[in-house]
């Protein structure tokens, strides 16, 4: 009992994937968010980077938090070798290449998983290791144009790219972490890795299953601004305040737009008596926009606190962190970089994540995680004279 209660004592602060042990091939997005969410949690990730941008500071101070950095030219066999000793005692390895550039390189999972069996192999791609496009560039637009998710979103007219939210990091970073670390889970229960094929067209069309199913069931049109969700239903939507910011409204239930118009002076209005009614919801948008637009944002937001209607001002980049709410929770952080970033999450109640440690300048962790791996001083240094690691 004391070595176990010891080793959860130890676990303690150190976040549930203390132990386990990943190595980043680096790369841009989609990747680095996912080594992001792993390491957040405790994992010890080790990222590749190229040496030519060895000694820099980091370009991506959010995203590459918490990892070790390593420059290795992956275009040299000691190199390659290099690369396949770090992930011969590590839990997964993940790469963002084109298919088939890992295997060229010497790389590819059958090549290291024949030296770990045990090794989960995370492959992150827009279009996905097969199919007739498995070659094309691409970037988070063109992805979720593919699965739908870009046409269901927007005006009446025009699609709107919602950031690159959807495809390279919902679809993408988060289901390549949700994969890996799944794999891990087998791996540790059978002795066996596994590939892991995260496609971020797969992932976006994954976050729209809810739609989908709507579609089946005929509750769901295939047109933008025509559905409950997608801006048509003036109880969900966003409206301008008289100091041009906006309040967002999202009273799905009964009880909660019950609430919101009673707030908005709007209970005594017959066209606001059936919330459903589709005859009455441009009406009803007309007399919420015009209602909206006689205060300002902060002014309904005190109007609105408390009262259960779903209604919230609508915060930008910089001031989420400073709301009360996010304060409480510690939602935001000042991160090393002198800036606001997303503290970890989710939250765990004995297995808390580890305070984030700053992105590191590229390469200032070579000598440390190659003596972790085994070599010598002298192999280290040889390393450095032939320019495979800097």
């Amino acid at each position: 009992m004391g070595h176990i209660e010891s080793t959860q004592r130890a676990a303690q602060g150190r976040g549930p994937l203390a132990g386990v042990r990943i190595v980043e091939l680096g790369g841009i997005g989609p990747g680095p968010f996912c080594g992001m969410l792993l390491a957040d949690l405790g994992a010890e990730v080790v990222r590749i980077d190229r040496p030519a941008e060895a000694g820099q500071v980091n370009r991506m101070p959010v995203l590459h938090r918490n990892r070790r950095s390593i420059t290795i030219d992956l275009k040299s066999p000691e190199g390659i070798e290099v690369v396949r000793t770090l992930t011969d005692t590590a839990d997964a390895v993940f790469e963002g290449f084109r298919p088939g550039v890992a295997e060229r390189l010497g790389l590819g999972p059958d090549d290291l998983i024949a030296r770990n069996p045990r090794l989960v192999y995370g492959r992150m791609t827009g279009w996905g290791q097969d199919g007739p496009m498995a070659q094309e560039p691409g970037h988070d637009i063109n992805y979720i144009a593919l699965t739908g998710a870009l046409h269901a979103i927007g005006t009446p007219d025009d699609p709107i790219p919602p950031l690159n939210l959807v495809g390279d990091f919902g679809g993408g970073g988060m289901l390549l972490a949700l994969g890996i670390l799944s794999a891990v889970i087998n791996a540790r229960t059978t002795g066996h890795g596994q590939v892991v094929d995260a496609a971020m067209t797969d992932g976006s069309a994954t976050l729209l299953a809810m739609m989908y199913g709507f579609l089946a069931q005929g509750t769901w049109q295939d047109t933008r601004s025509s559905n409950m969700l997608d801006g048509a239903a003036p109880y969900y939507g966003t409206y301008r305040t008289s100091d041009g910011r906006h309040m967002a409204v999202g009273p799905v239930e009964p009880q909660f737009y019950a609430a919101m118009i009673r707030v908005l002076g709007l209970t005594d209005d017959p066209d606001f008596a059936g919330q459903n009614d589709r005859s009455k919801w441009s009406v009803m948008k007309e007399k919420l926009a015009a209602v909206f637009a006689t205060r300002t944002r902060d002014e309904w937001a005190k109007e609105f606190d408390g009262q259960e209607a779903c209604v919230a001002p609508v915060l930008s980049l910089l001031e989420a962190p400073l709301h009360p709410h996010n304060t409480a929770r510690g939602t935001y952080r000042i991160g090393a970089h002198g800036s606001w970033e997303p503290a970890p999450s989710p939250r765990f109640s004995r297995t808390p994540a580890p305070e984030p440690a700053p992105a590191p300048v590229v390469g200032s962790h070579s000598d440390e995680v190659l003596t972790q791996a085994g070599y010598t001083p002298e192999h280290i240094a040889a390393l450095r004279t032939d320019g495979t690691v800097k």
